[in-house]
């Protein structure tokens, strides 16, 4: 019996393929790192089990992206915002990651990241990473502790094909040299947007909506769908 494939569907092709990817734009939580932080912040706030309901409901596209954002956010009331640096501490990245951001920096690919999650964590991961552009929701925090509730613009389905298409521009790549990664329903715009868009990982109804699909836990496999070579095996967070 064979091995189920590690990718599937559209390769890059055209402009992608001739030239290469000039942005890869990918989700944080559960594509670039492993866990949901929200999940991570609602541990401490007890209320983990009810906010990763909430979320896998949004993920499959059952609920608004942005009603259920503020629905788990506000779980999060009166948690101390000492809680970044120790969620700083916990997350880690998706195996490949490291090894996907040094293939794609030394093709010339810029790499963003546009996440749902929170930029308390993600900027400063994404800082250790080498990542060029960033973009994530922030929770407000009055008199040390988290009020329950986002501050400015969320960073939803649509946010993320905003940013996708803002740092194109910025960085002067043509979208049909831009990749899209996500696992989630509020990654589909992009992923619909970009050049080439990947399910990574993701639920069943991305899948089915992405052009193209990575179905292993390592990053580096994107590679493999613009037409790299797979690599050695990824081991562990910087693989």
């Amino acid at each position: 019996m064979s091995a189920p494939p590690r990718v599937s569907g559209r390769r890059a092709a055209g402009i992608l393929a001739r030239l290469g990817p000039g942005l890869l734009v990918m989700d944080a939580d559960s594509t670039l790192i492993e866990q949901e932080v929200i999940e991570l912040i609602a541990e401490r706030a007890g209320t983990r089990e009810k906010v990763a309901a909430v979320t896998a409901r949004a993920m499959r596209g059952e609920l608004d992206f942005a009603d259920s954002l503020r629905e788990r956010v506000a779980t999060l009331r009166g948690v101390p915002e000492s809680v970044f640096a120790q969620v700083l501490a916990e997350v880690r990245p998706t195996p490949g990651a490291v090894g996907l951001i040094g293939a794609l920096h030394a093709r010339g690919c810029r790499v963003g990241v546009v996440s749902g999650g929170f930029e308390e964590v993600v900027a400063p991961l994404a800082e250790r990473l080498g990542i060029d552009h960033v973009a994530a929701n922030r929770l407000e925090v009055a008199g040390g502790v988290l009020t329950g509730r986002v501050e400015g613009r969320i960073v939803d389905g649509q946010e993320k094909v905003r940013r996708l298409r803002e740092w194109a521009e910025r960085d002067g790549v043509p979208m049909e040299r831009t990749v899209a990664v996500g696992d989630g329903a509020n990654d589909l715009g992009m992923i619909a947007a970009a050049g080439l868009g990947v399910a990574f990982c993701a639920k069943p109804a991305v899948v089915a909506a992405a052009p193209a699909a990575v179905h292993v836990r390592d990053l580096r496999a994107v590679l493999e769908l613009l037409g790299d070579p797979p690599g050695p095996p990824a081991g562990g967070s910087a693989g």
